[in-house]
């Protein structure tokens, strides 16, 4: 068995879901934001601005910022209602279409006219958008509030951001809860960056599709077919004979989580391929694999259910 990110046709597009401007509390505009991008090697990004009355509730124009080499993706990132913690929701909609209807949340404040953040996330993804947990070690989520959000199709299990602001940048506990439940969810790696420091080009997603369009890259994640990377290429998956084959780019160690504590790691030097019994994995009914790199830089490939 081969997950469809490295058997369908096409090349790997990288991009970041996640990313704020001047349109909310960024500090350079949307088309500085691209430029940057772009200049750095990425294919595409999502503008994702805060969807506040503060800021007029944007979800960005970059179609202007197009050419053959970079694209965008409308987005926005979504706050109403109070998690269990009290605090405002934040949900990344990345898809999202333009006439998305307001939310009543005016500034970064609970109130109680809002929708609860469950029911805007379900409404952004009936409107088509990949719905994204946001940094949910930052934003204090406990499980119950991860449950909630059941439009999720992913959970961010790196911001880096979080990483540069306040050293909070994980959400792979928060993903695996959720896949011992059974929900079939996937990983994200984002940047949210704010271009107000060094939180930008820390953690992205490899997309696969055939071309670098908004609606194919869109339809690939929704397919889960993408991995997410700090660095890292995981070049090929396959499952065979009861082991679980990688190859990736020079990694000082691959390895494989399960269900509760189950896990496995393959040590090497300069190592760019390797294998694993399945059976590492005990009873569990998927497998995740993390590429480490010999700097500590990492990729993640999405949960690969065993069923």
């Amino acid at each position: 068995m081969i997950p469809t990110a490295y058997s369908k046709p096409g090349r790997f597009f990288r991009g970041n879901l996640h990313t704020h401007s001047t349109l909310s509390d960024g500090f350079v505009s949307p088309e500085e934001v691209c430029r940057r991008y772009k200049a750095e090697g990425y294919d595409f990004i999502s503008l994702t601005d805060h969807f506040v009355g503060l800021y007029d509730w944007p979800i960005a124009d970059t179609t202007a910022f197009h050419d053959d080499e970079f694209t965008t993706i409308p987005g926005a990132e979504l706050h109403s209602g109070a998690q269990e913690n009290g605090d405002l929701w934040h949900i990344v909609a990345v898809g999202l279409p333009k006439d998305f209807a307001p939310s009543k949340t005016k500034f970064f404040t609970v109130t109680d006219d809002q929708e609860t953040g469950p029911e805007i996330a379900q409404r952004a993804r009936d409107a088509g958008a990949y719905v994204i947990l946001a940094h949910p070690e930052w934003s204090g989520l406990t499980n119950a509030d991860a449950r909630s959000i059941e439009a999720a199709h992913a959970v961010e299990g790196y911001n880096h951001s979080c990483y540069v602001d306040c050293a909070r940048p994980d959400g792979c506990h928060t993903l695996d809860v959720l896949l011992m439940e059974g929900r079939r969810v996937n990983l994200v790696a984002t940047d949210d960056a704010h271009m107000n420091g060094h939180d930008a080009f820390g953690g992205w997603v490899m997309v696969k599709a055939e071309k670098n369009d908004p609606d194919q890259l869109l339809a690939a994640l929704k397919a889960g077919d993408f991995y997410s990377s700090q660095g890292p290429e995981i070049r090929h998956i396959e499952i065979k004979d009861k082991k679980i084959h990688v190859e990736c780019s020079a990694a000082a160690r691959v390895v494989f989580q399960g269900v509760g504590c189950k896990s496995h790691a393959v040590f090497g030097e300069s190592m760019t391929r390797c294998d694993t019994p399945l059976n590492k994995m005990g009873h569990s009914q998927w497998v995740r694999v993390t590429v480490v790199d010999r700097a500590g830089k990492m990729a993640w490939s999405n949960p690969i259910w065993l069923d």
